[in-house]
């Protein structure tokens, strides 16, 4: 079993541009469905001509996130079949390599800590991703959890779809440890009604940025096999993850390319103003500071108050 059984060759280069220019279109579509969602949301939030631009910058970036996680869930998922379907041809055709046999042995009893560590290797990716090549830095922490959240539960709706249609592999581990991340995130130890119901409550809000990631990959994914760049007989999940990786590419091209701010112009972040400086309050003289002088110096402070006395006669 090698690579190139999972790799199309009709699928060239200019074949894989078209797709690519596909996805970028794509993208490009939901950023302008995403932009007309911040305009309304800061109609009714403010009346400030920056809070549209500002919440749209916040939305796109959530939208990549959502893209990210999904790539990396999707990666998992995907070396997961692949690595039970060459451990499924190892063990029936009873291969006798030496580094067929470890495999075999591994997979038969430590499975479950393979899938983890295929888990976490996934993690590392997400945030290699979203840290280093594709930085996102206008989203809060509590919101990157739950577009992560929602990104799992975005692979297992595909993995259901797939079971449905009857692809020739079994996603059920895959969705069970997912399926308890999702469990765990909203359900732990410490956790009080209150925080249960504001997890749902911040899901719920992003749900539109997942009905719009699942529709932009359905239709790359149906555009993918039936014009052949993807083969049904690398599994579903395959053709699937390569669509991921082209949207993952479109995203870092549209990331660093700055071309939205073309069309929406971003407020850049106003420095701090600084604070008037304090005007010096005028002093009257008193009978005390007059007297706190000595006599002889109090003729030669041509500056200061000759007479006290006639100081006070002016005053009144």
């Amino acid at each position: 079993m090698s690579i190139e059984a999972y790799l199309n060759p009709d699928f060239t280069w200019p074949k894989k541009l078209l797709f690519l220019l596909a996805a970028l279109g794509g993208l490009f579509i939901c950023s302008l469905l995403i932009f007309f969602w911040a305009k309304m949301a800061a109609t009714e939030q403010s009346n400030k001509k920056s809070a549209g631009p500002t919440l749209f910058q916040s939305y796109m970036e959530l939208f990549y996130e959502m893209i990210i996680s999904a790539t990396s869930v999707m990666s998992f998922a995907c070396a997961y079949v692949i690595i039970n379907h060459v451990y499924s041809l190892a063990h029936t055709a009873g291969y006798s390599y030496d580094y067929f046999r470890t495999f075999i042995d591994i997979m038969d009893n430590w499975k479950d800590f393979v899938l983890l560590i295929l888990i976490c290797t996934s993690c590392v990716l997400n945030t290699i991703l979203d840290k280093l090549i594709i930085p996102l830095k206008k989203i809060a922490r509590e919101d990157k959890a739950t577009v992560r959240m929602l990104a799992m539960f975005y692979v297992i709706i595909i993995l259901l779809v797939l079971n449905v249609i009857g692809d020739e592999s079994e996603y059920s581990p895959v969705m069970m440890y997912y399926l308890g991340l999702m469990v765990g995130r909203f359900v732990y130890f410490d956790a009080s009604f209150l925080d249960f119901i504001g997890a749902l409550k911040n899901m719920f809000f992003k749900l539109p940025l997942l009905v719009l990631g699942m529709a932009l990959s359905g239709l790359l994914c149906y555009f993918g096999f039936t014009a052949g760049y993807l083969l049904e007989r690398n599994y579903f999940i395959v053709g699937i993850f390569y669509t991921h990786l082209f949207l993952l590419l479109a995203v870092f091209i549209l990331r660093h390319s700055h071309i939205l701010n073309l069309i929406v112009k971003i407020p850049k972040d106003e420095p701090p103003k600084k604070s008037a400086r304090p005007r010096k309050k005028k002093v009257t003289p008193r009978r005390d500071d007059y007297e706190y002088f000595p006599e002889d110096d109090r003729d030669r402070d041509d500056d200061y108050v000759e007479d006290y006395d006639d100081y006070e006669e002016d005053r009144r």
